[in-house]
């Protein structure tokens, strides 16, 4: 079974630590990991050795599991450099509560904000005003209420929460690789002259 075309979502990764015997939240792993693709990067076997001292192992149980493990940095790097900006955090979905789904914020906005702490601190002083400041909020949510009632306003208002960490981790990624996303627009610029040269 190829692991590659299978979905990588809250619910996958959180499977492959329970098989693991932790209880380790995937969503504040998750944080880490996107600060430090967006800080200094983290190659794929310094990840894994990471994810599995998280999960108190020496290696992943299966070549499967590793593969998936994986693909999880491979997909969430792809994602925070793709010109679309399709980054996504690993938080659980609608298929759990409210409350369920502010502790996943919660704890990914915990992971996110620890790694860059651990960041040079010259560097982090000259970040840009908007960067700062989205980083603030990131950490405000470190201490969100999560004992939250079911509510289409409370939903509304934690997919608002979500949307402004997920920006703020992209506004982190491209303002530590400038140009980057913009590689492709250029590219089709260029397609486009010639196509209309010929």
């Amino acid at each position: 079974m190829s692991t590659v075309n299978e979905p990588i979502d809250f619910a996958t990764i959180g499977d492959i630590f329970l098989a693991h015997g932790s209880l380790q939240a995937p969503a504040f792993l998750d944080g880490r990991l996107c600060a430090q693709l967006a800080l200094a990067d983290i190659d794929a076997s310094t990840w894994l050795e990471t994810v599995c001292a998280t999960l108190g192992v020496e290696e992943p149980r299966s070549r499967e599991d590793a593969e998936v493990l994986l693909e999880w940095r491979r997909r969430t790097e792809a994602r925070l450099s793709a010109a679309e900006m399709s980054y996504e955090p690993l938080l659980p979905d609608e298929l759990f509560s409210l409350s369920e789904r502010a502790q996943g914020l919660k704890e990914w906005s915990q992971g996110f904000t620890e790694a860059v702490f651990e960041y040079d601190v010259e560097v982090r002083a000259g970040w840009s005003a908007p960067l700062k400041e989205a980083l603030e909020d990131i950490e405000a949510l470190v201490t969100i209420a999560t004992d939250i009632e079911e509510s289409s306003e409370n939903e509304n208002d934690l997919f608002a929460l979500t949307e402004h960490a997920r920006m703020a981790a992209m506004l982190l990624y491209t303002e530590q690789h400038p140009g980057e996303p913009q590689v492709e627009q250029v590219s089709s610029s260029e397609e486009d002259a010639q196509q209309t040269r010929h």
